[in-house]
């Protein structure tokens, strides 16, 4: 049973806002203000980052062009690249993007708190809400212009609708959770993750009373209507070498995929030693709290957190594809339940000492919460060094005014989003870094003869074993081929005439990332082999 968080002494203001809105919606309502107020202040505090540079580029397309990019050749979530489409038409550049995942991010607050209020109870539904805003899991992605707020926001929306539909489901609300499905189906590959644990609680919750007919043909019908995005994870898989069975790469046993969810729920709460051992223990007491008491609650829990952790253990996949805790985002509002559900159930016994000890109980957990996003990431806290943006803003600069439009730029840099931000007539084409049939694909059907090859270093890099805010103005060999500047940690390098063909602009471009390897940038080794598999698929179609 719900037990009510008790009303006490406050202001008059406070006490005329709870009588307005309930402490429920008071409470929900400060965690979305402060994760609104945070978000808002540290919006541009973690530096631009090449996954949201491809978003925009991708996005520079014309509508038809950007879809049939992502459906049809790269891959990924459809829905973050339409977002993203809008953004760079209106001229958004990466703040409009940031603040699409910062309006996101806040609306994922106030969901949650709906959709645990659904499933375990109003009190158990604050706490939840107040532990999700401190994560590093909705913070970091708040201001992180790519689809993981989307993600949680649309996912935590579709779970409420299923709740609902098993629930009291006529055929109005499977048409709500079937639209909602699928708006959360196309924000992201782990879609299909996410119908699938869906699956698994409708067995349980929505085929009681006769309603099986229904509850089968809205599942049916979400499967069928999705063919479109599972056509283009496909392709996205097919990328970055993801499949079931055989003898490839496994993420794999099932401590490793232990391992994995350790990780995951680290990033959902802190991961000092001591503090997750007490996480994990009031989330396990949460489930056998709502096992006694919420049985759909723990269904889902089950669904949601078990439903991956299977996939994975069957599922094999490259390195490229490795999961990192973010893809099981859905899974957050459920884990910040069961760790509520368990506090609740700590605290039940304590009577007037109940509530205090609640507070500081959540006081404790967001302290701890807010200091592991720090040690994960602390330029979200703290921002990037000014040299570091002084530096990013003259080499984009310096880009935007020397870039020829027939250039072609290898690798989704930061650079080039800042280049883009100061000209319009910037170059739209892009090579890979990571993939290299679709960087071939990409060099063989640009309009010959290529112009000039751009290539950035950055020794700054968070992949570097050693990062510096400085870096040599070195050339690649033979240096007459090409032209170099140096900007702080950032090297520019550009071949000094148009490459002409795709087998010489390989061939600079191996000479490129040799110096990149040889200055132990991170990213070179990666990039050297995306050229030189490249380069022998092209040497073969000879």
């Amino acid at each position: 049973m719900d037990v009510p968080l008790p009303l006490t002494r406050s202001t008059g203001l406070t006490r005329h806002l709870a009588a307005r809105l309930g402490w429920f919606g008071l409470g929900v309502g400060a965690a979305t203000a402060a994760v609104a107020i945070f978000l808002g202040v540290q919006l541009t505090a973690w530096p631009p980052h090449e996954d949201e540079t491809l978003a925009l580029f991708v996005g520079r397309h014309d509508l038809v062009g950007m879809l049939g990019v992502v459906l049809g050749q790269r891959g990924g979530a459809p829905l973050h690249f339409v977002l993203a489409w809008l953004v760079a038409h209106l001229d958004g550049g990466l703040v409009g993007l940031r603040v699409v995942s910062l309006l996101l991010a806040v609306a994922s607050v106030p969901a949650i708190a709906l959709l645990v209020s659904r499933l375990a109870g109003r009190s158990t539904a604050l706490l939840a809400a107040l532990l999700t805003a401190g994560t590093w899991a909705l913070l970091f992605h708040g201001v992180y212009g790519r689809m993981y707020s989307l993600f949680l926001v649309t996912t935590a929306l579709a779970y409420t609708a299923l709740v609902a539909a098993c629930a009291d489901g006529g055929r109005r609300r499977w048409a709500v959770w079937g639209g909602a499905t699928l708006v959360a189906i196309s924000a992201h590959p782990y879609g299909g993750i996410v119908l699938a644990s869906m699956g698994l609680y409708a067995t349980v919750h929505g085929l009681r009373g006769g309603r099986w007919k229904l509850t089968i043909g809205a599942f049916t019908a979400v499967a069928v209507l999705a063919i479109p995005f599972w056509r283009t994870y496909l392709v996205l898989a097919g990328r970055f070498d993801v499949g079931v069975g055989g003898d490839s790469q496994k993420l794999g046993s099932a401590s490793s995929v232990l391992r994995y969810l350790r990780m995951v729920a680290e990033d959902f709460s802190m991961g000092w030693a001591v503090g997750i051992w007490i996480v994990l223990a009031l989330a396990a007491a949460g489930f056998v709290t709502l096992v006694a008491r919420r049985s759909r609650g723990a269904t889902l829990a089950v669904a949601a957190i078990g439903t991956p952790a299977v996939v994975l253990v069957l599922a094999h996949v490259g390195g490229a594809a490795s999961p990192e805790s973010r893809h099981l985002i859905f899974a957050l509002p459920l884990f910040s339940m069961l760790v509520a559900a368990g506090l609740v159930q700590a605290t039940r016994r304590l009577g007037p000492l109940r509530l205090p000890t609640l507070a500081c109980a959540v006081a404790a957990l967001l302290v701890g919460e807010v200091a592991w996003a720090w040690h994960k990431t602390p330029q979200l806290f703290t921002g990037e060094p000014a040299a570091r943006i002084a530096a990013r803003d003259a080499a984009s600069s310096w880009l935007a005014g020397t870039t020829l439009p027939t250039d072609l730029l290898f690798g989704y840099d930061p650079l080039y989003l800042g280049a883009w931000e100061r000209s319009a007539a910037f170059p739209l084409r892009v090579v890979p870094r990571a993939d290299p049939r679709l960087a071939l694909r990409t060099i063989t059907s640009t309009q010959l003869p290529i112009g000039r090859g751009v290539f950035v270093f950055d020794a700054s890099d968070n992949n570097n074993f050693v990062k510096k805010l400085t870096i040599a103005a070195r050339s690649p060999e033979p240096a007459a081929d090409f032209e170099v500047r140096a900007f702080g940690p950032f090297l520019i390098v550009r071949t000094a005439r148009a490459a002409g063909t795709p087998a010489r602009y390989l061939e600079l471009a191996a000479a490129a990332e040799q110096l990149g390897r040889d200055m132990q940038i991170g990213d070179a080794d990666v990039n050297a082999d995306t050229v030189r598999q490249a380069r022998l698929a092209l040497a073969a179609q000879r």
